[in-house]
């Protein structure tokens, strides 16, 4: 994952508009930067004084918890299902949900399992 720039270069491009009187594009060729990081950083700077990074990355939290989970579990052990058709059953629950999701949720729980076609033995047995 990319880092942010550091506070040092970004002082100094704010600095070179702001104090010196060039322009964004101008500094940004200076800084070598991109005129899009220089433009935002001048933006951020003029709105809220400070021109430090925001917080990058993050963790989204799951959305099948609590009852949701729950219920799914039971879902999921009681009789065969589709995916699709877990996905629709949440729906009508009151939990829209993305196929992916639920995708995670069974493969984390371990409760897919291939399906296999019979098929007669390839060999013949002793006689």
């Amino acid at each position: 994952m990319a880092a942010p720039y550091s506070m040092d270069l970004r002082q100094r491009v704010v600095d070179a508009v702001a104090r010196d009187g060039l322009s964004c594009n101008q500094a940004a060729a200076r800084f070598d930067v991109a005129i899009s990081t220089a433009i935002k950083w001048i933006d951020r700077h003029r709105r809220t004084g400070s021109f430090a990074p925001g917080r990058m990355g993050g963790h989204r939290p799951k959305k099948l918890v609590g009852k949701y989970r729950d219920w799914l579990l039971g879902r999921c052990r009681e009789r065969p299902f589709t995916l699709r058709g877990l996905v629709a059953e949440l729906a009508a629950r009151g939990l829209n949900v993305d196929y992916r999701v639920v995708w995670r949720f069974v493969h984390d729980e371990k409760l897919s399992y291939k399906k296999r076609r019979w098929s007669p033995s390839s060999g013949i047995g002793p006689t």
